[in-house]
């Protein structure tokens, strides 16, 4: 495995939690819309981690995949969700 690549995972890692834990609770659900790009990227980076070839890379390419589609996926539903709380009643 390219040392360099676990790196960079390891250093995610610790990036993400410092930041996720450094931002406000009333300010995670409008960033969550901004963070879709973010974990769009994220997909991007980890099917290049994946196709490195090799048991581990493909492995965590795979869950970097997986989590980051969540990750997606849900930001988009909560941003639908939030946009709805300012919709009036002719509006739903």
């Amino acid at each position: 495995m390219n040392p360099l690549l676990l790196f960079v995972f390891v250093l995610a890692i610790f990036l993400g939690l410092e930041l996720i834990t450094k931002v406000p609770s009333q300010l995670h659900t409008p960033l969550m819309s901004g963070s879709n790009a973010i974990s769009g990227i994220t997909i991007v980076g980890a099917i290049v981690a994946a196709g490195e070839g090799g048991v581990v890379p493909t492995l965590l390419g795979t869950i970097a995949v997986a989590a980051a589609t969540i990750n997606v996926i849900g930001g988009y539903m909560v941003t639908e969700r939030m946009l709805g709380m300012f919709k009036t009643g002719k509006d739903r």
